[in-house]
C-alpha cells in the first residue's frame, strides 16, 4: 500500500518546480492532485504529463473568487481535499532605502494573505465534511534570520512560520494538522530569479550568487525540489498524526533548530 492511498491534494502553484515536484511524488504515493496554478495553460500541461490522476485548475491567491472557485472545482473533480500545500509564492530583493510600497504589497498579497485565505478556504471545506485533513505550508530559511536585501520577502517567510502556527494550534482542534516546510537554497528556475537580483545590488557575475550559496551549503550542493518530497509525503501521511504546528528545515543543515 502507498503512503498516499486514496487521498487528493490541492498544490498551490504547482504548473512548475518546486510544486510540480510535490504533485509528481504525491501521485507516485498514490494520491490524486489538483495542479492549482495562476498559469492555466501550463498547469494543464504538467496535468496532462502527470497523468489521469493530476487536473488543472486556475488559481490566483490574490483573488478571493478565484481561492473559492479553485476549491471548488477541486473538490467537484476530485471529491474532497484531504490535502493542501501552500506552494505559490514571489520572491523579490532590494536594500531597505529602495524598497517599494508597490512590491512590498504584492509580496505580502501573494506569500501571506495567499497561504492565508486559500488555507482558511480549504479548512472550511475540511471542517464542514469532518475531514481530518492535512495542510504544509512553504516556508523558509528566510524566514528564520533577516538577510540585509531580503528584508520584505524575509519579512513573509517568517510570517508563515508564525501563521503555520497560530493555524496548526486552532484547527487540530478539528482533527486538522498544519505543519510548514521550510527549505534552504533550491535550484531551479526560481533561484535564477533570485540570482538575478544579486547580481543588480551586489554587482556580481550572472550565476556566481548561485554558486557561492552553493558552495556555503553544509551538505556541499544546492538543495533540488526532489529533496523537499520526502518530508511533503511525510507530513501528509498518517504517519505525521501527531505532529503539530511545526516547521521543518530540509535545507542540507543551512540551520538548526
Amino acid at each position: 500500500m502507498k503512503r498516499l492511498d486514496g487521498k487528493t491534494a490541492l498544490i498551490t502553484g504547482s504548473a512548475r518546480g518546486i510544486g510540480r515536484a510535490f504533485a509528481e511524488r504525491y501521485v507516485a504515493e498514490g494520491a490524486r492532485v489538483a495542479i492549482a496554478d495562476i498559469d492555466m495553460t501550463r498547469a494543464q500541461e504538467t496535468a496532462s504529463q502527470i497523468g489521469d490522476r493530476a487536473i488543472a485548475v486556475h488559481l490566483d491567491v490574490t483573488d478571493q473568487a478565484s481561492i473559492d472557485a479553485a476549491v471548488a472545482s477541486s473538490v467537484e473533480q476530485l471529491g474532497q481535499i484531504d490535502i493542501l500545500i501552500n506552494n505559490a509564492a514571489i520572491f523579490t530583493a532590494a536594500p531597505i532605502t529602495k524598497i517599494t510600497r508597490d512590491d512590498y504589497a504584492r509580496t505580502f498579497d501573494i506569500n501571506v494573505a495567499g497561504t492565508l485565505f486559500t488555507l482558511q478556504a480549504v479548512a472550511r471545506h475540511m471542517i464542514d465534511r469532518g475531514i481530518k485533513g492535512r495542510i504544509i505550508n512553504m516556508a523558509s530559511q528566510a524566514g528564520r534570520r533577516g538577510e540585509p536585501l531580503v528584508a520584505v520577502y524575509c519579512a513573509t517567510k517568517a510570517a508563515i512560520i508564525s501563521l503555520t502556527q497560530s493555524a496548526g494550534l486552532n484547527l487540530i482542534t478539528h482533527g486538522i494538522n498544519v505543519n510548514a516546510i521550510s527549505p534552504g537554497v533550491v535550484d531551479g528556475e526560481h533561484w535564477d530569479g533570485v540570482d538575478a537580483f544579486f547580481a543588480k545590488y551586489e554587482n556580481k557575475a550572472p550565476g556566481q550568487k548561485k554558486r557561492e550559496v552553493g558552495a556555503a551549503v553544509p551538505y556541499g550542493r544546492m538543495g533540488t525540489a526532489d529533496d523537499l518530497t520526502g518530508m511533503a509525503v511525510f507530513l501528509a501521511s498518517d504517519d505525521a498524526d501527531y505532529v503539530v504546528a511545526q516547521c521543518y528545515n530540509v535545507d542540507g543543515g543551512q540551520w538548526m533548530s
